[in-house]
Protein backbone atom coordinates (compact mmCIF):
# COMPACT_ATOMS: atom_id res chain seq x y z
CA UNK A 1 0.00 0.00 0.00
CA UNK A 2 1.36 3.36 -1.02
CA UNK A 3 1.48 5.90 1.59
CA UNK A 4 2.05 9.52 1.15
CA UNK A 5 3.18 11.94 4.12
CA UNK A 6 2.31 15.78 3.87
CA UNK A 7 4.03 18.29 5.70
CA UNK A 8 4.63 22.06 5.49
CA UNK A 9 1.31 23.57 6.32
CA UNK A 10 1.06 25.92 8.82
CA UNK A 11 -0.45 29.28 9.28
CA UNK A 12 1.52 32.47 6.90
CA UNK A 13 0.80 36.19 6.49
CA UNK A 14 -0.62 37.12 2.87
CA UNK A 15 2.45 37.51 1.00
CA UNK A 16 4.23 35.11 2.78
CA UNK A 17 6.08 31.52 1.56
CA UNK A 18 5.33 28.12 2.34
CA UNK A 19 7.06 25.20 0.96
CA UNK A 20 4.98 21.85 1.20
CA UNK A 21 6.88 18.63 0.86
CA UNK A 22 5.40 14.99 0.80
CA UNK A 23 7.05 11.81 0.75
CA UNK A 24 5.90 8.44 -0.94
CA UNK A 25 6.48 5.40 0.98
CA UNK A 26 5.49 1.56 -0.30
CA UNK A 27 5.61 0.32 -3.77
CA UNK A 28 5.69 3.22 -6.08
CA UNK A 29 8.28 1.88 -9.16
CA UNK A 30 5.46 2.21 -11.57
CA UNK A 31 4.45 6.19 -10.13
CA UNK A 32 3.36 7.71 -13.34
CA UNK A 33 2.83 11.28 -11.60
CA UNK A 34 2.73 13.04 -8.55
CA UNK A 35 0.71 15.82 -7.59
CA UNK A 36 -0.92 18.48 -5.38
CA UNK A 37 -4.31 19.54 -5.19
CA UNK A 38 -6.38 21.74 -2.43
CA UNK A 39 -9.89 22.13 -1.38
CA UNK A 40 -11.14 25.24 0.23
CA UNK A 41 -13.80 25.79 2.72
CA UNK A 42 -16.88 25.09 0.53
CA UNK A 43 -15.10 24.75 -2.83
CA UNK A 44 -14.35 22.05 -4.64
CA UNK A 45 -11.01 20.27 -5.22
CA UNK A 46 -8.99 21.61 -7.40
CA UNK A 47 -5.63 20.98 -8.92
CA UNK A 48 -2.73 23.28 -8.22
CA UNK A 49 0.26 21.54 -10.05
CA UNK A 50 1.50 17.60 -11.61
CA UNK A 51 4.48 16.61 -12.10
CA UNK A 52 4.97 13.64 -14.24
CA UNK A 53 7.74 10.53 -13.53
CA UNK A 54 8.13 10.03 -17.47
CA UNK A 55 8.18 12.34 -20.35
CA UNK A 56 10.85 14.83 -19.32
CA UNK A 57 9.11 15.96 -16.12
CA UNK A 58 6.63 17.15 -17.28
CA UNK A 59 5.06 19.75 -15.46
CA UNK A 60 1.48 21.45 -15.08
CA UNK A 61 0.45 24.42 -12.92
CA UNK A 62 -3.01 26.21 -12.31
CA UNK A 63 -3.10 29.16 -14.37
CA UNK A 64 -4.28 31.48 -11.91
CA UNK A 65 -1.19 30.16 -9.76
CA UNK A 66 1.44 29.79 -12.47
CA UNK A 67 3.12 32.61 -10.99
CA UNK A 68 3.65 31.80 -7.52
CA UNK A 69 4.42 28.12 -7.13
CA UNK A 70 6.77 25.97 -8.13
CA UNK A 71 6.41 21.90 -8.20
CA UNK A 72 9.74 19.79 -7.93
CA UNK A 73 11.13 16.57 -6.97
CA UNK A 74 13.33 14.25 -5.70
CA UNK A 75 13.20 10.40 -7.57
CA UNK A 76 15.47 9.00 -4.69
CA UNK A 77 13.60 10.60 -1.93
CA UNK A 78 10.63 9.57 -3.21
CA UNK A 79 9.35 13.22 -2.37
CA UNK A 80 7.19 16.43 -4.01
CA UNK A 81 7.40 19.57 -3.11
CA UNK A 82 5.56 22.89 -3.52
CA UNK A 83 7.08 26.07 -3.20
CA UNK A 84 3.81 28.68 -2.88
CA UNK A 85 5.26 32.42 -2.78
CA UNK A 86 3.38 35.59 -2.36
CA UNK A 87 -0.02 33.68 -0.52
CA UNK A 88 -3.13 35.22 -0.49
CA UNK A 89 -6.00 34.44 1.80
CA UNK A 90 -7.75 32.69 -0.73
CA UNK A 91 -5.31 30.24 -1.08
CA UNK A 92 -6.13 28.87 2.37
CA UNK A 93 -7.30 25.46 1.89
CA UNK A 94 -6.08 21.64 2.47
CA UNK A 95 -3.41 20.83 0.36
CA UNK A 96 -3.53 17.32 -0.63
CA UNK A 97 -0.39 15.35 -2.06
CA UNK A 98 -1.58 12.93 -4.84
CA UNK A 99 0.22 10.08 -6.62
CA UNK A 100 -0.86 7.96 -9.93
CA UNK A 101 0.37 4.81 -10.74
CA UNK A 102 1.14 4.28 -14.73
CA UNK A 103 -2.16 1.64 -14.80
CA UNK A 104 -4.30 4.69 -13.47
CA UNK A 105 -4.86 3.97 -9.46
CA UNK A 106 -4.72 6.68 -7.56
CA UNK A 107 -3.57 7.47 -4.02
CA UNK A 108 -4.15 10.59 -1.73
CA UNK A 109 -2.38 11.71 1.67
CA UNK A 110 -4.21 13.58 3.98
CA UNK A 111 -3.95 16.83 3.41
CA UNK A 112 -2.13 19.62 5.30
CA UNK A 113 -3.58 22.48 6.38
CA UNK A 114 -2.78 26.13 5.13
CA UNK A 115 -4.07 29.40 6.55
CA UNK A 116 -2.73 32.59 4.92
CA UNK A 117 -4.33 35.40 7.32
CA UNK A 118 -3.07 38.62 8.63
Amino acid sequence: QVQLAESGGGLVQPGGSLRLSCAASGPILDTHAMGWYRQAPGKEREMVAIIRFAGGDRIMYADSLKCRITISRDNRENTVYLQMNSLKPEDTAVYYCKLVRHRGQAFWGQGTQVTVSS
